[in-house]
């Protein structure tokens, strides 16, 4: 009966483990597998993800062409929807969950989407892709496909 129990239970337990996003962790570009076809790359740029309850928080930090400081900040829902801005140049954002490995997120200004990004988790959940166009964290537009390794 004991080994039942701890069967039942340890099964439970894989089963929320496997059903943790991919996308969680900390990311770091991968300049040199990357491809911007409008716009100028960073210098360096990680991403960190983080579930909260029913939503994912998105960390954005790095060091633009320029040497200023990249930072942008916000939560979207793991199911998709609207999110919560709390630092960034855009004043909204709304994601849409198209599979276990894939998002789109879309960023918007005054009302009007200015930035949209696609990610796909893959290789074994080692990398992300995203596919991004449109006005960038450094204000500037860029078109880029870019590369991130998981840390």
């Amino acid at each position: 009966m004991r080994f039942t129990s701890l069967a039942v239970a340890l099964l439970a337990c894989a089963a929320f483990l496997t059903a943790a996003e991919p996308a969680v962790g900390t990311w770091k570009l991968n300049l040199a597998k990357s491809k911007y076809t409008k716009g100028t790359p960073p210098k360096e740029q990680t991403l960190t993800i983080m579930e909260h309850g029913p939503d994912m928080h998105v960390v954005v930090k790095g060091v633009a062409a320029d040497g200023k400081a990249i930072s942008s900040s916000f939560t979207v829902p793991k199911s998709g929807g609207p999110g919560k801005i709390i630092e960034s140049p855009y004043d909204a954002v709304s994601s849409k969950r198209i599979s276990d490995t894939e998002r789109e997120n879309t960023y918007s200004k005054a009302g009007k989407a200015v930035y949209t990004s696609a990610s796909k988790i893959n290789h074994g959940g080692k990398t992300m892709t995203i596919t991004a166009k449109g006005i960038g964290l450094s204000g500037k537009e860029v078109e880029v496909v870019g590369l991130y390794d998981k840390q």
